[in-house]
């Protein structure tokens, strides 16, 4: 396989769709020396195979706003592969979404669900309606409308769709309800649910906290612990909220949060309130930081990324792209110790490539935050046995969990000068494993 070759041809049968085609490249770069090792897989054509969807499905969603106007939107439900188990992978509700990043987003699933060692596929879905200023009636409205369409192509043995930005606990009761009133099954086909009827203990936490357990064990391994450092967090939603939270509870000091009016900077770091603050203005379906600012008397830079400052780790929780290559030269000018993306591909290739080239330890998404979908993995469980488990009881199996996903990164990822590369060991070691399920069950696998 010549990576420049491949992508050259993926891009003419997929134009413009710079998102998928970025992630593509990303994962290739990685795995070709270890590809071109196995010539079963050149000859079972498992990249060809790989980089296509099984299915995707795209569907109008009409709905009624408060006043009774007809507003459409465009839904999505990408079913990515499915060789070691369910079509797995969020729902995203965002004015930004496309099939160009609901690709993508798809495809690092595939590899991440990989690295949880759960039997889970790789899927991806969403719409570009947004929450914001909309109101719950509006939201639910919405919701089942989209549910009505999406239905008959999820199931617990099938496709299990999840939370993502804009899609919560209450988006997810909404659209569980539905289901439940179309199939008259109480099968748990969602994850991220309400813990009443069916959800996880610490699943709105997960992404957060299993971020914090992979950095942890990279710190630890790198010699160093977490206690004490300063860090640099984007966004204020779920993710950053449980990022927050587990990094404060472990002894380092949060001194930045974001949207997209700007960021802000507190230099004695978040407190219990401040933490809990974020998700009163997350459920305000308000998606900027300055009346965090105001309330607690904390500076607030308009317009700018957090990257500007000088942390010890810089932790992206908000979208794609957000840091890129100047943000980077920045951070390593400034110091940096650590880059542990929690959001999805949060770093551009540039970025990357200047934290590789400073031996900066950098941590991907797929292997950083897998903690989420590996906690929805555990609420399938729970469902499919009819039972729930403590909070200790998932939080040791998340634990356990990305310490299995960090173990296979320093595996695939450690270099001859020692720098482990985090990045392709994350993706070496997904692929390795799903191309091995589709090697052996055939080309229609």
């Amino acid at each position: 396989m010549n990576v420049d070759n491949f992508m050259s041809e993926l891009a003419i049968r997929h134009p413009g769709e710079k998102e998928y085609l970025q992630a593509v490249r990303e994962v290739l770069l990685s795995i070709e020396p270890v590809y071109n090792m196995h010539p079963e897989f050149e000859k079972a054509r498992i990249i060809e195979r790989l980089v296509e969807p099984d299915r995707t499905f795209i569907f109008k969603v009409p709905w009624t706003d408060d006043n009774g106007e007809i507003h459409v939107n465009t839904g999505y439900r990408i079913q990515y592969n499915n060789a070691i188990g369910p079509y797995k992978g969020g729902l995203r509700f965002h004015n930004s979404v496309n099939l160009s990043i609901l690709k993508f987003l798809g495809f690092e699933q595939i590899f991440k669900n990989a690295l949880t060692t759960l039997p889970m596929g790789g899927g991806k879905g969403g719409s570009d309606f947004s929450t914001r200023g909309r109101s719950s009636a509006e939201i639910e409205r919405f919701c089942h409308s989209f549910m009505l369409e999406l239905w008959r192509n999820i199931g617990p043995n099938t496709d299990v769709p999840a939370g993502d930005i804009g899609v919560g606990a209450r988006e997810i009761g909404y659209l569980y309800g539905m289901y439940k009133k179309l199939t008259r099954e109480n099968t748990g086909v969602l994850t991220g649910k309400g813990l009443v009827y069916g959800g996880s203990r610490i699943r709105p936490e997960a992404t957060g906290f299993g971020a914090l357990y992979f950095v942890t064990q990279m710190l630890e391994t790198a010699g160093d612990s977490l206690k004490g450092k300063t860090i640099a967090i984007s966004g204020f939603g779920n993710v950053a909220w449980g990022a927050a939270k587990k990094a404060t509870e472990l002894g380092a000091k949060v001194v930045t949060l974001s949207g997209p009016d700007g960021y802000i900077y507190d230099k004695n770091g978040l407190n219990d309130e401040k933490i809990a603050y974020m998700l009163e203005l997350r459920a305000s379906n308000n998606d900027v930081v300055e009346p965090f600012a105001k309330k607690f008397g904390v500076e607030f830079i308009a317009g700018h990324k957090p990257w500007e400052r000088k942390v010890d780790i810089a932790m992206p929780c908000a979208t794609q792209n957000e840091l890129n290559g100047d943000d980077a030269k920045q951070l390593v000018s400034n110091g940096v110790k650590m880059v542990a993306e929690v959001s999805n591909m949060g770093c551009t290739p540039e970025a990357i490539d200047t934290f590789i080239n400073a031996r900066i330890v950098y941590g991907p998404g797929k292997a950083v935050n897998a903690g989420g979908v590996a906690t929805s993995g555990l609420e399938m469980t729970q469902n499919a046995m009819h039972l729930s488990w403590s909070s200790d009881e998932v939080d040791a199996r998340l634990h356990t969990i990305m310490s299995d996903i960090h173990d296979q990164c320093v595996q695939y990822g450690t270099e001859s000068d020692g720098y482990i590369n985090y990045m392709k060991g994350a993706n070496i070691a997904g692929f390795m494993k799903v191309a091995r399920a589709m090697l052996e069950e055939g080309y229609l696998g």
